[in-house]
């Protein structure tokens, strides 16, 4: 996912010292790092420390900030990363509520060693750098695997087929237990899951890759899914769900995302969406955020 036009415009000014640029990207993504926040720390108190630090750390790294990710995908890598030191609890990576239903260890159908592909032997400083491109280049691959595949599934309305591969990458859920979610046998899932790592596996193959074995493209896929969300509804979809203007299989789908997989960066969106829709009283926190931000901005 490539960052906006409006991203790159809004930073260039932050970058020349515009406090009103600043306040304009606090108000336009404060409300969802909150809701998401929120899901995972029971104070709002803490919630609201934790998204406030996350602007510091984003105003404080934006000298470094390459802009090949949107704005909002990098504010909410922070976030779980404070929320993650917040609580130091091995559940702290959880992204989706459906996995904090079906426990995510061993089974007959996960790895217990996702990198058991790769040679043991020493490496040499050169063969680490190599190493470290050939896995670069692979994750941009995957990114435009997923990205493909996903394109694919929502212009044909292949919602439920999507389902799948979002519980399967996205959730990590095992083939039992996806069977159980979607009423459906682990035959077809195997099937699916099957197909899917054979395009991904393509896509390597086509870009000249070195070569991936099963194990090590699930465990890649997982990763890119996690930093890229490909799956994740535009928030004007989530806006047009809320206010039930979507046709039936994208609200189904939406509906899906939402309640049942449990995103919480669309929930996140959603809560924000309908806060919006009451009287604002984020003033407050607001005035925080730039009171304690304001000082780090380019001084022209």
């Amino acid at each position: 996912m490539k960052p906006t036009a409006a991203d790159k415009y809004l930073i260039d000014r932050i970058r020349s010292g515009d406090q009103g640029a600043w306040s304009q990207l606090i108000d336009r993504f404060r409300g969802r790092l909150v809701s998401f926040a929120r899901a995972k720390l029971p104070q709002r108190a803490d919630a609201e420390d934790v998204v406030q630090e996350t602007f510091i750390a984003f105003i404080k790294s934006l000298p470094a900030f390459r802009q090949e990710s949107p704005v909002e995908s990098y504010l909410f890598a922070i976030l779980r990363r404070k929320i993650s030191d917040t609580y130091r609890s091995p559940h702290s990576r959880h992204i989706t509520l459906i996995q904090d239903v079906y426990a995510k260890g061993a089974s007959e159908d996960s790895p217990s060693n996702p990198f058991s592909n790769l040679a043991s032997e020493e490496l040499t400083a050169s063969s680490y750098v190599g190493r470290d491109e050939d896995r670069s280049a692979q994750l941009a691959s995957l990114g435009e695997a997923l990205n493909a595949l996903v394109k694919n599934h929502k212009a044909n309305l292949s919602f439920r087929e999507l389902q799948i591969v979002e519980l399967l990458f996205y959730s990590q859920l095992s083939n039992s237990n996806i069977a159980k979610v979607m009423d459906i046998s682990q035959q077809h899932i195997a099937v699916i899951k099957h197909r899917c790592i054979k395009q991904v596996r393509g896509y390597i193959q086509k870009c000249d890759l070195p070569s991936l074995g099963e194990s090590g493209i699930e465990s890649m896929l997982t990763e890119v899914w996690e930093s890229a969300r490909p799956s994740c509804p535009k928030r004007s979809t989530i806006g047009a769900y809320l206010l039930e203007t979507l046709e039936k299989p994208w609200a189904q789908y939406v509906d899906f995302h939402l309640n049942k997989l449990g995103c919480h960066f669309c929930r996140a969106n959603l809560q924000d969406l309908q806060e919006q829709t009451k009287e604002d009283k984020t003033a407050q926190i607001h005035n925080r955020i730039m009171e304690s931000t304001i000082g780090f901005l380019h001084k022209p």
